[in-house]
């Protein structure tokens, strides 16, 4: 069940989702803990993946039964290029770059209005038997769908 209010949007090819930056978000300062980042960045590539058709324990039901013993590793890169304060509205954008056999790349940036806060490169790699192998094929037809 996808929701809008909740999920965010897709324009243009990629998904857009807004977070609000609470008291829990911040350390002392009142400055964004970077480690929140990674956790917005998480749920924008969730709701991206859902307001495509796909929720994620569905896919994780499917893979499973097509590849047992399964697990998602991420690897990113990440530029902090300014801070995002208590109340900010921040914009969570993620879009696919490339999807090949054992992984998909995406970008995401963290924006606030005109102002890129943080920005992403993320591999996702689909890994079972403690190797990388081919995403099952629901992932990878969903995601190919979204390259612009």
């Amino acid at each position: 069940m996808t929701s809008p209010i909740l999920d965010g949007e897709i324009r243009d090819g990629r998904h857009h989702m807004q977070v609000r930056v609470y008291y829990e978000d911040t350390d002392f300062s009142g400055i964004v803990y970077h480690a929140n980042y990674l956790r917005f960045m998480e749920r924008g590539r969730t709701n991206h993946l859902r307001l495509m058709g796909a929720e994620q324990q569905a896919l994780f039901e499917e893979a499973e039964a097509e590849t047992g013993g399964f697990a998602f590793v991420v690897r990113s890169t990440l530029d902090f290029l300014k801070p995002a304060r208590m109340d900010d509205v921040l914009d969570v954008v993620t879009w696919p770059l490339a999807v090949k056999g054992a992984s998909i790349m995406l970008a995401q940036e963290i924006r606030r209005r005109d102002d890129v806060l943080v920005k992403a490169e993320v591999r996702v790699a689909f890994i079972s038997g403690g190797r990388a192998q081919p995403i099952p094929k629901p992932i990878r037809a969903l995601m190919k769908a979204d390259i612009g």
